[in-house]
């Protein structure tokens, strides 16, 4: 069944490994209760904005971090912003500093600190470990939020570069499929079925350890990443059903 296969991807690129962004549930299940960092990664679906404000009113990190500058993602925010809080200036601005004013418009909050130049997952990640060291930032763990199709390849970016880090993955948004081929739920921003598929496609392809993937045996953009079978299974299906990879 096509819906199967769409949530089978869905749910292992876009990881969550803690049911809910609280104190309580990062002690439950690291030991701790409030995280050194927490990064949110700009992308064209706003609910990480939500996010990250729950997070913020939760207090679960010492420090809170918005990374992103202008890529191809970047115009889509900026009409989807612009269309549903138009007050909200977006023209010319990075992805970063337009979380930022989200944040600002939707719940009266800030984070202590934007990278706007990054521009894809490489430099996401390199951006953002440069910019905690220029402040000083103690980070032996992290809470890493982004677009739920990219959640995994920025964890496992991540790894390649801090190996040693404790990451905790909490992808932006749940994107659950009925057979009927709808959202569940409503999910502001949200690509039409046909590209969120397409996506998920092409974030298999990427982190794939093989001469045409991102893995160390080819492009070496990130750490290894195993693939599971049902991963594997679920892709053929939608191959097959004529969706393509993106």
């Amino acid at each position: 069944m096509i819906s199967v296969a769409i949530n089978t991807l869905s749910a292992v690129l876009g990881r969550r490994d803690v049911s809910e962004l609280t104190r309580e549930a990062l002690r439950s299940a690291y030991g701790f209760s409030q995280a050194d960092v927490m990064v949110l990664f700009g992308g064209s679906i706003i609910a990480g904005g939500d996010v990250l404000a729950q997070a913020i009113k939760n207090n679960i990190a010492k420090t809170y971090v918005i990374v992103g500058g202008v890529g191809h993602t970047t115009q889509t925010l900026r009409d989807t912003v612009q269309k549903l809080y138009p007050d909200i200036p977006t023209e010319g601005k990075p992805e970063a500093e337009i979380f930022q004013a989200y944040l600002k418009f939707r719940h009266n909050l800030k984070v202590d600190y934007l990278e706007t130049r990054s521009t894809h997952c490489g430099n996401n990640i390199t951006n953002l470990l440069a910019l905690l060291e220029d402040n000083a930032v103690p980070c032996e763990n992290i809470i890493l939020c982004q677009d739920a199709t990219m959640q995994l390849r920025m964890c496992a970016t991540l790894r390649k570069y801090r190996p040693d880090l404790r990451i905790i993955n909490f992808a932006s948004y749940k994107a659950q499929i009925t057979p009927d081929l709808t959202f569940t739920d409503p999910i502001p921003g949200m690509w039409s079925i046909n590209r969120f598929t397409s996506l998920l496609l092409g974030e298999i392809k990427r982190l794939e350890d093989t001469p045409e993937g991102y893995g160390p045996n080819g492009k070496n953009f990130l750490a290894h990443v195993d693939i599971p079978k049902k991963v594997e299974e679920a892709c053929e299906d939608l191959l097959a059903h004529g969706f393509r990879p993106r």
